[in-house]
C-alpha cells in the first residue's frame, strides 16, 4: 500500500499571510486613533511649560503630562462662557471689532474667524449636504451650499456650493445654477463630509423615519 504525503498547497503560509492581515486590519486603527490623540494632547500640553526638563543639548522639553492640556481646555470653556455671558459680551465685543478693523490685522483675523465659524459656530455653513452636477448631467459630486444667493456676483438664481476633496482638506467653490443641485436632507452633514472625505468608503448613515409616519 502505498502512502503519499498529504498536500497541504501552501495552506500554512496562506492561513499566516491571513491572520496577519486580520491582525493588521484590527490593530491599526487602533494604534492610528491612539497616536493621533497622543499628538493632539502633547502638542496642546506643551504650549503650557509648567515643568521642564533639560533634555540633550540646550533645549528643553515640557513635562507636563496631561496637566498643561486640562488647563487649556478649562481655560477655553471659560473663555467661552465669558463670551457668552451678557455681561462681559460687551468686552469681547469690542476687542473683536479693533481686531477686524486693525490694519495688517483684519484679513488674517477675518478669514481665521469665519473659517472657524463656518464649522462650529453660529454662522455654520457646512450643514446643508447636495449633490451637484457640474460637469455632465447624468454625474453627480457631493459637496455643501455655503450660500442660498450668489446674486451679489451678478449670477441670478445660482447659489454658492463647496465641493471638498477626497483624502484632503482641500477643496474648491462653484457657482451653480439652482435648478442643478439637489438637497440630500436625508444625509446628515458629518456623515455627507465623512463620506466625500474617505473616498465613498465610509457609508453614511441615514436617518430612520418612524413606521408610522
Amino acid at each position: 500500500m502505498d502512502t503519499q504525503p498529504i498536500k497541504t498547497n501552501g495552506w500554512r503560509w496562506r492561513k499566516v499571510l491571513q491572520y496577519f492581515l486580520q491582525g493588521l486590519l484590527v490593530t491599526a486603527p487602533v494604534l492610528i486613533t491612539g497616536y493621533l490623540l497622543f499628538w493632539f494632547v502633547s502638542s496642546i500640553d506643551n504650549l503650557v511649560p509648567i515643568f521642564e526638563e533639560k533634555e540633550g543639548g540646550s533645549g528643553f522639553g515640557s513635562r507636563n503630562y496631561g496637566l498643561g492640556f486640562v488647563i487649556v481646555i478649562v481655560a477655553l470653556i471659560v473663555i467661552g462662557y465669558l463670551s457668552s455671558n451678557f455681561i462681559t459680551r460687551r468686552l469681547f465685543s469690542l476687542f473683536d471689532q479693533l481686531l477686524e478693523n486693525a490694519p495688517g490685522v483684519k484679513f488674517i483675523y477675518s478669514s481665521v474667524k469665519d473659517f472657524f465659524e463656518a464649522f462650529a459656530g453660529n454662522k455654520r455653513k457646512f450643514n446643508k449636504p447636495v449633490a451637484v452636477s457640474l460637469h455632465q448631467p447624468d454625474v453627480y459630486q457631493i459637496g455643501f451650499v455655503t450660500d442660498e444667493d450668489a446674486s451679489e456676483f451678478g449670477f441670478d438664481d445660482y447659489i454658492t456650493v463647496y465641493i471638498p476633496f477626497s483624502y484632503s482638506f482641500a477643496g474648491q467653490t462653484y457657482l451653480v445654477p439652482r435648478q442643478r443641485v439637489r438637497p440630500l436632507d436625508h444625509i446628515k452633514p458629518a456623515d455627507a463630509m465623512k463620506y466625500v472625505v474617505s473616498g465613498g468608503i465610509a457609508e453614511p448613515e441615514q436617518e430612520q423615519v418612524p413606521a408610522n409616519q
